[in-house]
């Protein structure tokens, strides 16, 4: 029985077709038209957004609020048990750092954390940026956080009140509150102190929304006037700038999705020109950090694929002279290393699961910090300073609420610094979190984090949530998500999917996952859907399939491949139009993301392999499940048009009566809203898609 009743007329796209040859293959968009000429001025300036786009993206939204109009009391109840969880007035563990440690908090009924800083050894609390107060008056609000000098007398701090990822940067004095004349637009959000104080580093945006050059800011001078440090001309790769903890460098990271290249500034010399550590080299990654009198470096050089550990002298620190510290293992993927006075740490994921290594610098002693549970997350975020035997890292799972610890390498003690709170209340023992594997169609085994209640029946009756990624290599942790508990104790199961595109299972499980192999991805997940069907956890009709940004597109593709398989899908901020994006070099992404997709302006054959799958292009006559798609206006990542122009495809093609819905967030980019509560409204939105969806309403 359909549950989407007395619905008003959706909204029709007008059709205005543009053509375009390549390879010798034209293609027809008739919604090209929805890409306003003007983007990159539309992005800072919303206001100035073409009219007749503007009524359609209205229309479009008043069409969705009133097919959702009956789950408004739902929706409610959702937002206040998804608030019920949160501890409102949290505050993190201070981190110490010098005299001081530094943390974060927040107020009951504040959208925005507040940072602070206490005593080392604890006492009278000072707020150093309030963020409630700097978002005041604003529809949107982003905080980049607050770096203090190494003085601890300044503090740099950042803001996007776009929600176009545009972050000005001010100077505050930490011990007045003030904020210097010093202000720095169109950053991306970074800046680094040098060890006097007097000036920082930061990465500019051009007008592309690409980070192209790193500036070197005097304090009290014009932004005009700073020195042009680096200038990356390859628009494919992506900058960022860091400094090391014992102040001695600063970093220039520049990277793709393949290819790293590291340019050092010795802090001795601020006003020389980096320095190339290895040059860039195809397929060739490596990352560093300070060891004192070397450089450690995470690389897949000399063909190891889930990457090993080298070092190499401070001094001379190219790649002739890398010696091997940690070795690679197959199957073992090492995640991220820091390196303190006497350890080197690292995460690392073997057979699916984290575990942090320490290893005693001197002695080359190593021992692992693991944990039981089927399925966990585990987070390793080290310390503020180099001389130190004390780390601090998090775990939690899919039933156990986060916990963290202070950990101490000499000694192997843990200290539990922190339980997570659920304030409405938590029993660990009323829920069941599995880890079970799915055939794919070549034999692969896709692992499936389940998590639903002990009650729940399984014979097929209860509605799935099923989650997918599957991109750049990012692994969906299976950690503790207070949310979705909404949708658990309403009966359902929660599923994630740890599709190929991510490296849940090694580095190969990511190669595996792109390029002319990113069709694997979407078998994975339809494989998952059928596991779950057929292992009667869930039925086809009562999966709800989520994925946002890269798994948006996942969504765009199941939803053409197999959409008998899925109830309804909820597609956020999702990268559709693949084909027509990856062709456009304009675009803020496109040149960096051809490592991961392909290249189809220089290459037919990607140019075919991306047109054989890309979401928008395959749209067809076939009767579409109930879609939710999710944008926001200002995002530079993936561009509004995107689902505006698969929505307008798919509602004139399907042969259906399911309505596909289109909601787009008018005053925020790629993370939605920015508020903490403001973000939960828009979960409780999607849930009860989800609950409707599945008949639980």
């Amino acid at each position: 029985m359909p549950v989407f009743k007395n619905l008003p007329a959706a909204p029709v796209a007008a059709k205005k077709p543009v053509s375009d040859t390549r390879h010798g293959i034209t293609r027809t968009d008739d919604y090209a038209w929805f890409r306003d000429e003007n983007w990159q001025a539309m992005f800072k300036d919303p206001s100035i957004l073409q009219p007749e786009i503007r009524a359609h993206l209205e229309a479009e939204n008043a069409y969705m609020t009133a097919a959702m109009a009956d789950t408004e009391a739902l929706q409610k109840v959702l937002f206040a048990e998804m608030r019920g969880r949160i501890k409102e007035d949290d505050s993190s563990v201070p981190v110490k750092d010098g005299p001081f440690a530094y943390g974060t908090a927040y107020v009951t009924g504040g959208e925005q954390p507040r940072y602070f800083r206490e005593p080392r050894e604890g006492g009278e609390r000072t707020i150093l940026l309030d963020g409630d107060k700097e978002a005041a008056g604003k529809d949107y609000f982003r905080l980049s956080g607050i770096h203090h000098s190494t003085d601890h007398s300044l503090g740099i701090w950042g803001y996007d009140d776009k929600g176009s990822e545009y972050f000005t940067l001010k100077v505050r004095d930490l011990a007045t509150g003030e904020d210097r004349s010093d202000e720095l637009a169109n950053t991306g959000g970074d800046g680094v102190w040098a060890p006097d104080a007097k000036s920082l580093f930061y990465t500019a945006l051009d007008e592309n929304h690409r980070p192209s050059k790193i500036f070197h800011h005097i304090l009290g001078e014009r932004q005009e006037n700073d020195r042009l440090v680096y200038e990356e001309k390859d628009a494919g790769f992506f900058m960022s700038v860091g400094g090391s903890l014992i102040d001695d460098f600063i970093y220039i990271d520049i990277h793709d999705h393949e290819t790293s290249e590291y340019r050092l500034l010795s802090t001795k010399d601020l006003l020389a020109n980096p320095v190339v550590v290895a040059p860039r080299q195809t397929g060739l990654e490596y990352s560093m950090t300070e060891g004192g009198d070397v450089f450690y470096i995470l690389t897949n050089a000399d063909g190891a694929k889930d990457f090993k550990i080298m070092q190499t002298p401070v001094t001379a620190p190219g790649r002739e002279n890398w010696t091997e510290v940690v070795p690679h293992r197959p199957g073992t993927l090492i995640l991220n290393h820091m390196a303190f006075a006497r350890h080197l740490v690292w995460l690392e994921r073997h057979e699916g699961l984290p575990r942090i290594v320490v290893r005693d610098r001197e002695s080359g002693e190593e021992h692992a910090i693991a944990f039981a549970e089927e399925a966990y997350s585990l987070g390793l975020s080290g310390a503020a300073e180099y001389d130190t035997d004390v780390i601090r890292f998090s775990y939690s799972s899919m039933t156990t609420p986060s916990q963290l610890f202070d950990y101490d390498m000499t000694t192997r003690e843990r200290t539990l610094l922190k339980t997570q709170e659920v304030p409405s209340g938590h029993t660990i023992d009323d829920y069941v979190t599995r880890r079970v594997f799915a055939p794919a169609p070549d034999g692969e085994s896709v692992p499936v984090t389940l998590l639903y209640r002990k009650d729940t029946p399984l014979d097929g009756s209860a509605p799935c949530l099923l989650y997918g990624y599957g991109a750049y290599g990012i692994t969906i942790p299976a950690g503790f998500n207070t949310n979705c508990l909404s949708l658990v104790d309403r009966g359902f199961v929660y599923a994630i999917a740890h599709i190929r595109g991510g490296k849940d299972k090694g580095f190969a499980w990511y190669e595996n996952g792109k390029m002319d192999r990113k069709t694997n991805t979407f078998k994975d997940f339809i494989a998952a859907a059928d596991y779950l069907n057929e292992e009667k956890f869930t039925s086809y009709a009562k999966i709800v399939a989520e994925g946002g940004s890269a798994g948006g597109m996942l969504m765009g593709a199941v939803a053409n491949m197999a959409p008998e398989k899925f109830g309804g899908i909820i597609a956020a901020v999702p990268f559709v139009d693949v084909l027509n994006t990856m062709l456009d070099d304009t675009l803020p992404l496109t040149p960096p993301e051809w490592p991961e997709w392909g290249n189809p302006i220089e290459s037919r054959d990607f140019y075919q392999l991306m047109a054989s799958y890309s979401p928008y292009d395959n749209v067809d006559a076939k009767p579409y499940p109930a879609i939710l798609a999710l944008s926001g206006l200002t995002d530079p990542r993936v561009t509004y048009w995107e689902p505006t122009k698969w929505v307008a495809r798919l509602r004139e093609k399907t042969t259906g009566t399911e309505p596909i819905l289109l909601k787009t967030n008018m005053g925020a980019g790629h993370g939605g809203a920015s508020g903490r509560f403001q973000r939960l409204e828009e979960i409780a939105f999607e849930y009860a898609f989800a609950i409707k969806v599945a008949g639980k309403m």
